[in-house]
């Protein structure tokens, strides 16, 4: 087995330390979700987190990893008061982003069942991670149904099961530590809410700390032996620290001033529920346990806060996670909380109050939270840019000049025909592995849930010939059947953007940069995949190439200049280019080409004629098509119309992107209808 890097021995990811051992001493805290960019040490640090935790007691030869005092809950048991124990290490459960409900739940005992009829419980990896750690990397990329049940359980304790013949509940108490790379996509607002903490990992940008971290890096991969023993005395003394704080946090004082302090803080920030305020102060309690305290102060609601509040500012999906903390100190003020007493056998700190001892021997400084500019939506931008004919002087926007998107509203829902096989979403209807159940097939290695009237249906034909002549049934595994279920998959949304002169004018970029706003933000909602192609001079650019992170698309999409000539055609091309290279990633997915643009074509000789081919040979590709309608005014050319015909796309124009528009539109054929038939 490889030596593990020592916990001890990261340099930096202060806050990220910090929260891992918060809530290895409170698990109550609610887990970590740790957002990074990628080789900041995330998942070394998580993986190292394990060896400093103190052992556990168990009861030997149980699946369920419980305590000797807690031996009648196990499903294994009821185990007497003398079973024999043993102890262990505390265990790293790794779930990986393509395990299925089954793997994490546990099921019915396939070979058993088959085999001798037998109907008996597999643990999944919620019953494995019990009383230690369980890790998500990507978490971001896991199904939300899978990420609502782990973090179901772990704010329970506990996982039922109740499928497949299967009924078992067992105790689930564990860590649940989540890693991602916000440029893969985010998590949504309510998943991240039921994360206890968060941090912001980054990359030390002062040399002398990049000096160190490579300098121990390959130390370590040199002779990963000998560099662990030279952090073993740190090692043990996290351990010790950790342990200590375990023992000591029950009986942590939680003052009502510093209570009122916790809600007064929730508040100021504009947190929604209460969830906010209950995590703060749970964190608040395992923070001064760590520190030797039996009282919470001032510096444990600072630090709380500080890793509790991020995630749940945000208002929409576009705002960057990050607190004011130069209002949290004006929050907490100075002496409005009982002073410190003095802790019985105090260790000694030689440290700073908010930092473990995991990098105390780093000099490295907390980088900065991510400011709100780098991912703020284009709602907030403001400039003015004033309508001009194409390539024309200064009012056309020629000059790279942008303009901010108008207020972003709930689109309309365009889905790609036909029923899909592709990633678990909420756009086109798809056989996924969630959903209702349609039919069932023959098992072939693929995961999936168990289909039992199918599994006993195929095997009845054979049980004469197997020799059955009573009781139970006689199974082969060419009888299984896994369940068909229909729902709905994610999707690939291409967007081909006209930034053309056409389009420069003010008011007529403010209602197509809302569109394409209101279109990421459902793409978001809806788990899509979504890229950015944009035309305009004499050549397309693939300005965001697909990608999970919408939140990137939106702030490309606020720095998207318009002027110059239409190149139509060469906008189709890359997008035909873009979905050829997808489908050879990514076969299972279908994509969706939403062309945004008024239908002008101004580029090159036979500039409609050679678009109006591309556009044809789009849609033999089996390309399914939306083109939004960007002209306006009273007298209209109706070219967007004639390249929808060429793309077989759907036609919408701009103003009848919104879901509220196509009402207005419906009620107001309704109501011509009813007045007609009033009159008749």
């Amino acid at each position: 087995m490889p030596v593990q890097f020592p916990f001890s021995a990261i340099v930096g990811s202060d806050d990220m330390a910090l929260a891992l051992v918060l809530t290895t001493i409170s698990p109550e805290v609610g887990g970590v979700l740790v957002r990074g960019e990628k080789g900041t040490a995330k998942s070394t640090m998580v993986r190292a987190l394990a060896s400093v935790l103190p052992p556990i007691e168990v009861i030997a030869g149980d699946r369920f990893s419980s305590a000797p005092d807690d031996h009648a809950s196990s499903p294994d048991g009821p185990f007497g008061p003398e079973a024999d124990t043993e102890t262990r290490p505390v265990r790293l459960v790794e779930l990986p982003v393509g395990a299925t409900e089954d793997r994490v739940l546990g099921s019915l005992h396939l070979s058993r069942a088959l085999s001798e009829g037998v109907t008996e419980y597999e643990p999944g990896l919620l019953a494995r991670a019990h009383r230690g750690i369980l890790y998500v990397d990507e978490v971001n990329l896991l199904h939300d149904h899978l990420v609502d049940l782990l973090l179901d359980a772990a704010a329970m304790g506990r996982s039922t099961v109740e499928r497949d013949g299967v009924s078992v509940s067992h105790a689930a108490r564990f860590v649940l530590v989540g890693t991602m790379n916000p440029e893969e996509g985010e998590l949504r607002p309510q998943l991240l809410d039921r994360f206890g903490l968060t941090v912001e990992v980054l990359a030390p940008r002062d040399p002398a700390s990049r000096v160190e971290v490579v300098r121990r890096r390959m130390a370590h991969d040199l002779d990963p032996t000998a560099f662990a023993a030279s952090y073993a005395e740190d090692e043990r003394a996290l351990t010790d620290r950790i342990q200590s704080a375990q023992k000591l946090v029950s009986q942590v004082a939680l003052s009502d001033a510093a209570l009122l302090k916790i809600a007064e803080i929730c508040a100021a920030f504009e947190v929604d529920g209460m969830r906010a305020d209950i995590v703060t102060a749970r964190a608040a309690v395992a923070h001064a346990a760590w520190h030797g305290r039996t009282s919470v102060i001032r510096e444990d609601i600072r630090a709380a806060a500080r890793l509790a509040l991020p995630h749940r500012r945000r208002r929409n999906p576009f705002d960057a996670p990050g607190i004011d903390e130069d209002l949290l100190d004006q929050l907490l003020g100075e002496d409005d909380l009982p002073p410190e007493p003095d802790p019985p056998d105090s260790p000694p700190q030689t440290s700073s109050e908010t930092a473990p001892p995991a990098t105390e021997t780093d000099d490295a400084p907390t980088d900065p939270p991510r400011t709100s500019s780098e991912t703020a939506p284009p709602a907030t931008e403001s400039n003015d840019v004033s309508p001009g004919p194409e390539g024309a002087g200064p009012g056309s926007a020629n000059d790279g000049s942008t303009v901010a998107a108008a207020q972003p509203y709930r689109p309309r829902l365009f889905t790609v025909g036909g029923t899909g096989t592709g990633e678990a979403g909420r756009r086109s209807r798809a056989v996924t592995e969630s959903g209702r159940r349609i039919g069932a097939t023959a098992a072939t290695g693929q995961g999936g849930s168990i289909h039992l009237t199918e599994t006993v249906r195929a095997a009845a034909p054979y049980q004469l010939a197997r020799g059955r002549t009573s009781g139970r049934l006689i199974f082969d595994k060419a009888d299984l059947r896994i369940a068909t279920k229909e729902g709905h998959e994610s999707n690939l949304i291409l967007f081909c953007v006209d930034a053309s002169g056409s389009m420069a004018a003010r008011k007529r970029m403010e209602q197509v940069k809302a569109a394409i706003l209101s279109l990421l933000l459902d793409a978001y909602q809806r788990r899509d995949k979504v890229g950015l192609i944009t035309f305009r001079g004499s050549d397309a650019d693939l300005a965001l190439p697909p990608t999970n992170s919408v939140d990137i698309a939106a702030s490309r999409l606020e720095l998207l200049p318009a002027g110059g000539r239409t190149p139509l055609a060469e906008g189709l091309l890359k997008a035909a280019d873009t979905i050829r290279l997808e489908r050879i990633r990514d076969p299972r997915r279908r994509p969706l080409l939403i062309v945004v643009t008024d239908g002008r074509a101004t580029h090159g000789p036979d500039a409609v004629a050679r678009s109006h081919q591309v556009a044809v040979h789009l849609a033999g590709q089996g390309t399914a098509s939306l083109v939004i309608d960007c002209e306006t005014g009273r007298f209209r050319m109706g070219l967007a119309s004639q390249l929808a015909d060429r793309l077989m796309a759907e036609y919408v124009p701009v103003g009848e992107v919104s879901a509220s528009a196509l009402t207005a539109v419906v009620r107001g054929v309704r109501d011509a209808r009813d007045a007609r038939e009033g009159a008749a």
